[in-house]
C-alpha cells in the first residue's frame, strides 16, 4: 500500500517511515503543500497522512481543496491541535480521521489499516478470497490454513489485488503500491513479482486484462502447487 505522508518535521516524518516499513507500506514523504500537490498528480496513493502545520499554509486548506477536485484518497490528519473545535472542523473538511501529536506508531498503523478496510468496503480485518486468507497487520498469508511464504513485494502486490477485488489495476497503479518515487524500477519487475503470485498461489488467481492491466481472478483460481 502506498502512503503520501506531507510532514515538516524530518525527525517525525523520518520515525514514521521507518515504522511504516515494517508493515510494507511504500511511503512518499514531502514537507510542503506544494510538493504535496506534485506528489498527488505523480503518483496513486492509497492512504494520506496529513500534518496541518506546514511552511506554506495550513494542511486543512489542500485537503479542502483535494475534495473540492473531487480526490477521494482517506486522509488521516496528523496535528498537535487538540482542540475539540479543531478536530470538528477537521472532519468536516473531508478528513476521515485525526490522530494528536504526540502519537504511538501502533495506533497510526491500526488507524491507517481502518481507513483502508473503509475505503474497500470491509467490516473484518482479514481479507478472504476463496480458499485465501489474508491477515494484514500480521502480514501472513494461508490457504485452507497452509501458510504460504511470499516475499515482501509479493505480499504488497497481493494486497493491492485483494483491496480492489472487482478493479482492473494499471501497471502504474501496481507499481506505485509497489514502489516510491525515488525508487529504481527494472522495466520488467512488475511482470516478475505476478508471476511468482501465479506460481505460488496459482495461474489463474491474477488475470491479464490486455491493453488495460490485471485483475484478481476468481475465487476459485487458489491453488497451492
Amino acid at each position: 500500500m502506498h502512503v503520501l505522508l506531507v510532514e515538516d518535521d524530518a525527525l517525525v516524518a523520518s520515525g514514521i517511515r521507518a515504522g511504516l516499513a515494517t508493515v510494507d507500506f511504500v511511503v512518499d514523504s514531502v514537507p510542503t503543500i506544494k510538493e504535496a500537490r506534485r506528489a498527488m498528480q505523480s503518483v496513486q496513493s492509497d492512504v494520506v497522512i496529513l500534518d496541518r502545520g506546514l511552511p506554506d499554509g495550513d494542511g486543512m486548506q489542500l485537503l479542502e481543496e483535494w475534495r473540492a477536485a473531487g480526490v477521494q484518497t482517506p486522509v488521516l490528519i496528523l496535528t498537535a491541535r487538540d482542540a475539540v473545535r479543531d478536530r470538528v472542523d477537521g472532519l468536516h473538511s473531508g478528513a476521515d480521521d485525526y490522530l494528536i501529536k504526540p502519537f504511538d506508531l501502533d495506533e497510526l498503523v491500526a488507524r491507517l489499516y481502518a481507513l483502508l478496510r473503509r475505503a474497500a468496503g470491509r467490516a473484518s480485518g482479514l481479507i478472504r478470497h476463496g480458499a485465501l486468507t489474508l491477515d494484514p497487520a500480521a502480514r501472513q498469508i494461508s490457504v485452507n490454513g497452509e501458510p504460504v511464504a511470499l516475499s515482501r513485494r509479493e505480499l504488497v502486490l497481493l494486497e493491492a489485488f485483494l483491496y480492489a477485488p472487482r478493479s482492473v489495476l494499471s501497471a502504474s497503479q501496481l507499481k506505485d503500491s509497489l514502489y516510491g518515487l525515488n525508487d529504481d524500477v527494472e522495466s520488467n519487475a512488475l511482470n516478475v513479482h505476478i508471476h511468482h503470485l501465479r506460481r505460488k498461489l496459482g495461474n489463474g488467481l491474477i488475470e491479464t486484462v490486455r491493453g488495460l492491466g490485471y485483475r484478481l481472478g476468481r475465487a476459485d483460481a487458489v491453488t497451492l502447487p
